[in-house]
């Protein structure tokens, strides 16, 4: 089998047509990732010597990034012994993923194309999760999709999910048509490293969120308020960007542990009176300390890559910017 070896990090052995992904968690190995489907670009990383191959289009990667020898963890397999130059090693413990059963519990409408849907687990599981991970949710066709928990916890068994409508999308017309309250379900999961940082402790902390990226963000902020008071970060600070005020569709100022909220409309009309255009931009306008400052971005692929491009350029250190970045599909 394949040896890969990380510059900066341990040595595992991949299996045969294994992604270098897969074989790093199930090793132990910590990676940063998110999509898993080489759309985003959480997992990028180099290879300095040996030979790989790609099991599928590494979309998430910018031509520089092609160009600078760059491939994407989650859809590259070894082919021959492999060392990966330096990496982002997620310092986290993270639970282990498992398979359960679930029951819809409940939908609610909260925007057009915005389903706030309740699971309720088993009373015999123990699911544990850390605020900001995802869940693989399979319907009763089999199909699976991707969707960040936005709970701190499983209270009384209960799971919260951000459904978002995409046209054509196999599993928008079972969510938005066809879904039952009690219909039985499974999830996969807990996934992702997108989870708090134990060195947010005590620093200005800003999320950054663009439509249903509300969801994990929800979860980490009111998980804030089961630290211990003297760790808790601060001031927190959330910037939600939509297109039109209905597109912020849950009250996000009311956590308690948001300091500031700052909603940015791209296509608000006169009436609007707040911040307008991107969130990444009205970070910027507020003209904060990005030396001490710790970023944490959810939302769509372009808001995700354009902040870390713009912050990082303005000064704030690589370390300090954390990612989910959501990828769209059609079969969604």
């Amino acid at each position: 089998m394949p040896l890969i070896r990380i510059a900066n990090g341990p040595q595992f052995e991949a299996q045969p047509g294994e992604t270098v992904l897969a074989a790093a968690l199930r090793s132990g190995v910590a990676l940063d990732y998110s999509c898993r489907t080489g759309r985003c670009s959480t997992c990028r990383c180099t290879i300095e010597s040996g030979e790989s191959l790609a099991l599928a289009d590494e979309s998430g990667l910018e031509p520089a990034d092609r160009a600078a020898g760059a491939v994407l963890a989650c859809v590259r397999t070894a082919t021959s012994d492999l060392v990966l130059g330096e990496v982002r090693l997620s310092d986290q413990s993270l639970p282990a993923a498992q398979t359960l059963p679930c029951r819809l519990d409940s939908l609610q409408r909260v925007a057009d194309d915005v389903l706030i849907v309740r699971l309720r687990l088993p009373p015999s599981v123990n699911f544990v999760f850390r605020p900001g991970q995802f869940i693989e949710l399979i319907a009763p066709g089999g199909q699976r999709r991707s969707y960040s928990l936005a709970c701190a916890y499983a209270q009384d068994l209960h799971l919260e999910l951000h459904v978002r409508a995409v046209a054509g999308g196999t599993l928008s017309d079972y969510w938005f048509g066809r879904a039952q309250v009690n219909d039985l379900l499974r999830l996969h999961g807990p996934l992702g490293s997108f989870v708090l940082r134990p060195d947010v402790a005590c620093k200005p902390l800003v999320f950054l969120a663009t439509g249903t990226g509300i969801a994990p963000v929800k979860a980490m902020v009111d998980s804030l308020t089961h630290w211990p008071q003297a760790q808790r970060p601060g001031p927190v600070t959330v910037y939600w960007g939509g297109r039109t005020p209905a597109d912020l569709y849950t009250d996000i100022a009311a956590c308690a542990a948001v300091s500031r909220f700052v909603p940015v409309l791209s296509r608000a009309d006169d009436s609007w009176q707040g911040a307008r255009g991107y969130v990444q931009q009205a970070l910027l306008d507020d003209a904060p300390d990005l030396s001490q400052l710790q970023v944490y971005a959810c939302g769509s692929s372009a808001m995700v890559r354009s902040a870390q491009q713009r912050l990082l350029a303005a000064g704030l250190p690589a370390k300090q910017f954390h990612a989910d970045a959501f990828v769209c599909t059609a079969a969604a």
